[in-house]
């Protein structure tokens, strides 16, 4: 009998909030929930492991991971950009047979949408990604076969130039889910979305 196939949730949870003016992980949504925690639940209730990538020096959401049991990986490199820390979480799940790179700061995305993308992965696409409204959206999903790809990231553009090359092999979930164009950079943002309702209820496919 063939062996589970397990996806990994890497979190990525490790930029500094410039834009925001205080640490927006640890923003409370409007039901009281952390930024960061709210988008660790909706990964961890659609994967088989989570780990979030955080920064070194960033005690305070150490602990309210560690709180909430959400596995939390210090990355040196951090700094160095969003590509290092895709790297580190890759490396610290290597056994994982597809993984979803998830970003901390768009808490609004729901479970659904993710169990849509993690179906695609498990169904056989090596690449996959929400659709709303037309277009591409977060979280990505990753087959095994770009891990050594995924390893390799550097700087602030993320996975954007695999996927920029793998296109023809793209899987799209197509969803009623605009939280999956939706980071959180500023307070207004973040009360913009909240005024929107985004984050209630399930994600269904689009119809």
């Amino acid at each position: 009998m063939p062996g589970r196939y397990v996806i990994a949730g890497i979190l990525l949870a490790a930029g500094a909030s410039r834009r925001f003016g205080s640490p927006k992980l640890l923003q409370p949504l409007a039901g009281g929930t952390p930024m960061a925690l709210a988008s660790a639940r909706a990964l961890m209730g659609s994967v088989d492991r989570v780990i979030a990538v955080i920064r070194p020096e960033d005690k305070a959401l150490a602990r309210l991971f560690a709180d909430h049991g959400v596995p939390v990986l210090p990355c040196p490199e951090s700094s160095q950009g969003m590509g290092r820390s895709i790297a580190c979480g890759v490396r610290a799940s290597a056994e994982a047979d597809a993984w979803i790179i998830a970003l901390a700061d768009m808490p609004f995305i729901q479970k659904g949408t993710i169990q849509g993308v993690a179906e695609l992965l498990r169904n056989g696409a090596v690449l996959a990604a929400p659709l709303y409204g037309g277009r591409r959206g977060h979280p990505v999903g990753f087959s095994r076969s770009f891990g050594i790809a995924l390893c390799g990231l550097k700087g602030d553009e993320g996975a954007r130039s695999i996927v920029a090359r793998h296109l023809d092999e793209l899987r799209l979930y197509p969803c009623a889910d605009p939280g999956v164009h939706r980071d959180i950079d500023t307070p207004k943002d973040l009360a913009f979305c909240e005024s929107a309702g985004m984050g209630r209820g399930t994600a269904e496919p689009a119809p």
